[in-house]
């Protein structure tokens, strides 16, 4: 596991560009929100930590945080779409992956109200990017409604994978867990140096 977290931050460090946020083919509504996430390696991970990171906390949060990012991505685009400049998304979305990589290999044990607005803040640039790159020819609302409901599909994957290894690997899931984090972490900090 170790190696190939090592060779993907090594292939990411070569990228251009963080790619959250490049679709494939025309983009023309629903079909294509839903697609779009699975397409940037930044946003795929981003949201699987985030649903990582809401398993790990327990509780309410594996509703709560989640929705948060939901929420806040929903506020994020539209800011975008009416134009409101944010110059540090990308690199915001960058640092997403690498922060919650970070937490998730470090168990942080932030409460509730935390670990939400954390993510609400992730959220934010991820949408903002989303509402100022699409184009002026798709329905809006169809296209938004597809990649939140990708986003929130990413983030059940994420919880799915923590209670997962937690209870198929026993007493070693917390280090399991942790390695990829780590992981995740190592893949961010390629994209932030990028995104730089």
């Amino acid at each position: 596991m170790t190696v190939r977290s090592v060779a993907t931050a090594g292939l990411m460090c070569c990228a251009n560009s963080a790619y959250a946020h490049v679709g494939f083919g025309p983009t023309v509504g629903f079909s294509n929100g839903l697609l779009h996430p699975i397409f940037g390696i930044d946003h795929l991970l981003a949201m699987i930590m985030v649903g990582t990171f809401a398993a790990q906390l327990g509780g309410r949060a594996l509703f709560l945080v989640p929705a948060s990012f939901v929420g806040s991505m929903a506020i994020g685009a539209a800011l975008g779409v009416f134009g409101f400049k944010f110059g540090l998304a990308e690199f915001g979305i960058a640092s997403s992956v690498f922060t919650l990589g970070a937490i998730v290999a470090c168990r942080s044990h932030l409460g509730l109200i935390s670990a939400m607005t954390l993510v609400a803040l992730f959220g934010l640039c991820h949408g903002h990017s989303h509402g100022t790159e699409m184009p002026e020819s798709v329905n809006g609302l169809a296209y938004a409604a597809g990649f939140m409901l990708m986003t929130a599909a990413l983030h059940a994957a994420g919880i799915s994978i923590g209670l997962l290894i937690t209870r198929i690997t026993g007493r070693y899931g917390d280090v399991v867990m942790r390695s990829l984090g780590a992981g995740v972490a190592l893949v961010g900090a390629g994209l932030m140096a990028v995104a730089m």
